[in-house]
């Protein structure tokens, strides 16, 4: 009576396998998904009221909108003579030194100038004047779109 030994040492030449699980090697991406869309949805009712908040009455025109690839630096100013640089207020006189601390690049920055539709055309061209005199070059004037009926 022989026993039949195979050169892995296991009667009957069989092997034990354990029964242990695989490791998984998929990613749920679901709750990344999830979390995505949630932020969307959040930036998308975000994004509108982060724009300039000076309240100012803007004259309309028919001109067409100006593709800006950079976010340009926005001055304002209200009907009374007040001048902003985004939200802060400023002199006129030290409008330009404002704007040098916080130009990024530099005489070519662009620069938003909105004007209030009551405000007095001499201060408006006052500051445009002092900016073109400090060199800077590209100024736009804002305006709102002519609705038609």
């Amino acid at each position: 009576m022989g026993m039949n030994v195979s050169s892995s040492g296991v009667a009957g030449g069989r092997r034990r396998r354990s029964r242990r699980a695989a490791p998984i090697s998929e990613i749920n991406v679901t709750p990344f998904v999830d979390v995505m869309l949630v932020l969307l949805i959040i930036f998308m009712v975000a994004a509108p009221l982060l724009t300039v908040g000076v309240p100012i009455d803007l004259p309309e025109t028919q001109a067409r909108q100006l593709n800006a690839q950079t976010q340009p630096i926005t001055i304002s100013v209200g009907d009374d003579g007040q001048v902003f640089i985004g939200e802060t207020e400023t002199t006129p006189q030290g409008l330009i030194a404002k704007l040098e601390a916080i130009a990024e690049n530099g005489y070519e920055e662009r620069l938003y100038v909105r004007g209030d539709r009551a405000a007095n055309y001499g201060t408006v061209m006052e500051i445009m004047g002092a900016l073109n005199q400090a060199g800077y070059r590209r100024i736009a004037l804002v305006t709102l779109q002519e609705q038609t009926n």
